[in-house]
C-alpha cells in the first residue's frame, strides 16, 4: 500500500437528506480546514422535503470547491457510492450532513493513513446538544450505559478496530471493493469495512479524530433512529454470524426482560415488578455521572433518552425480519484483495 510523500488532495463526500438545520455549518467547517492539498466537497442530495437542496446550490455558488450530485433514492449508501464516483481524489473522506469536522481533522487522518498503512481511519463521535434534549441524548450517547464500550462513542486508545465512525479512506481500496454495499440501508459502514479488513486491509481508530455531531431533535426522531439501528445490527449478526457479542444482545434481552415483567407483575405475582424497576433505578442512576455539568432540564431527560436509545434499538433487533437479512445477504460480495 503505498504512503504519501507530499499532501494528496482530498475529495470530501457528503450524503444529504433534510438537512437545512445543519448543512452549512457542516460544509463550512470542511472548508476551514487547514490543509495543505488540494479539496473538493461533493454532497449527494436526496428528495428533501425541506430547504437543503436551496443552501446546497447557495454554497455551490459560494466556492468553486463544492459540488452536487443528485441521489434519488434518497438512500445513505446510494449517495455516497454517487459522491464517490463524482469524485476525483485519491483521499476520500466522509461526512455526514449533520457533522462537524474539527479543526485539523483531514490534516490528521491523512497522516494517519500514511504512519498505519491503514486503508480507512476513524475517530470519535462526539455528540454535542443545542437544546435540552440534544445535550440530554449527547449524554446519554457517550456514555457507557447507553452505547456500552463502543471506542468512537466513549473514547479510547488508537488501535485496529472492526469498524469507525464516517471514515478517511484510501481511493483505491474504496474502488477494489466496489464501494458501498447499497442493499445495507443501515450499517454500511461495518459491511464495507469487513470487505475491506478480509482483503487483508487495516481500519484504525484514533481518537486524535473528532467529528462533532447533532443528535435527533425528538424522542420520536431518536427511536426511528435506534430502532433501525438494532433492525440492521440483526441484518449485520445473520450476514455474520461472529460479528454479535453481549453489547448488542443487552438491549434485546431488556425489552424482553422488562416485558415479561410487566406481565408477571400485572397477571401473577407483584414480584414480576423488579425487572422493569430494577432498569427505571438502573438508567436513573447511571444518568448521575452522564448528566454532570448540564443544566437540570437536560440531565432530568436522560433517562428518557437512555430508555428510548435501549427500548427502540432492541425491539428494532427482535422484529428484524428475516427476509430483509436473506436479500442482502444474496447481495453479499466478496472481498477483492490487492494482486
Amino acid at each position: 500500500m503505498s504512503t504519501y510523500s507530499q499532501p494528496p488532495a482530498v475529495s470530501v463526500i457528503m450524503p444529504v437528506l433534510n438537512e437545512e438545520r445543519h448543512l452549512r455549518h457542516a460544509v463550512e467547517a470542511i472548508l476551514r480546514q487547514e490543509y495543505a492539498g488540494e479539496l473538493e466537497v461533493v454532497i449527494a442530495l436526496g428528495p428533501s422535503a425541506d430547504r437543503t437542496d436551496e443552501i446546497a446550490a447557495e454554497l455551490v455558488r459560494e466556492d468553486p470547491r463544492v459540488h452536487t450530485v443528485p441521489n434519488p433514492t434518497g438512500r445513505t449508501p446510494a449517495a455516497l457510492n454517487a459522491a464517490i464516483k463524482a469524485s476525483r481524489h485519491p483521499v476520500v473522506v466522509r461526512v455526514d450532513g449533520h457533522g462537524m469536522l474539527s479543526p485539523g481533522y483531514i490534516a490528521t487522518a491523512v497522516r494517519l493513513l500514511a504512519e498505519t498503512d491503514a486503508v480507512n481511519v476513524g475517530g470519535v463521535m462526539h455528540a454535542e446538544g443545542e437544546n435540552d434534549w440534544e445535550r440530554a441524548v449527547a449524554a446519554a450517547m457517550t456514555s457507557r450505559i447507553g452505547v456500552g464500550n463502543a471506542a468512537f462513542h466513549t473514547g479510547g486508545a488508537a488501535a485496529p478496530a472492526e469498524t469507525v465512525y464516517l471514515g478517511v479512506f484510501r481511493r483505491e481500496a474504496l474502488e477494489r471493493q466496489g464501494g458501498y454495499n447499497e442493499e445495507f440501508i443501515r450499517a454500511q459502514d461495518w459491511e464495507l469495512n469487513y470487505r475491506l479488513r478480509e482483503a487483508g486491509g487495516l481500519i484504525w481508530f484514533s481518537p486524535e479524530l473528532r467529528v462533532s455531531y447533532r443528535p435527533r431533535p425528538s424522542v420520536k426522531a431518536l427511536a426511528k433512529q435506534y430502532k433501525d439501528y438494532g433492525k440492521w445490527r440483526h441484518v449485520v449478526a445473520r450476514y455474520h454470524a461472529g460479528s454479535i457479542n453481549l453489547r448488542y444482545l443487552a438491549p434485546p434481552a431488556a425489552v424482553l426482560g422488562i416485558a415479561a415483567g410487566i406481565v408477571v407483575g400485572a397477571v401473577l405475582t407483584p414480584l414480576g415488578w423488579i425487572i422493569p424497576g430494577g432498569y427505571v433505578a438502573g438508567i436513573v442512576a447511571g444518568a448521575l455521572p452522564a448528566g454532570k455539568g448540564l443544566p437540570p432540564k437536560a440531565r432530568a431527560q436522560i433517562p428518557v433518552a437512555l430508555a428510548t436509545m435501549h427500548m427502540s434499538w432492541g425491539w428494532g433487533f427482535l422484529t428484524s425480519p428475516r427476509s430483509l437479512a436473506r436479500r442482502v445477504i444474496a447481495s453479499r460480495r466478496e472481498a477483492v484483495r490487492q494482486d
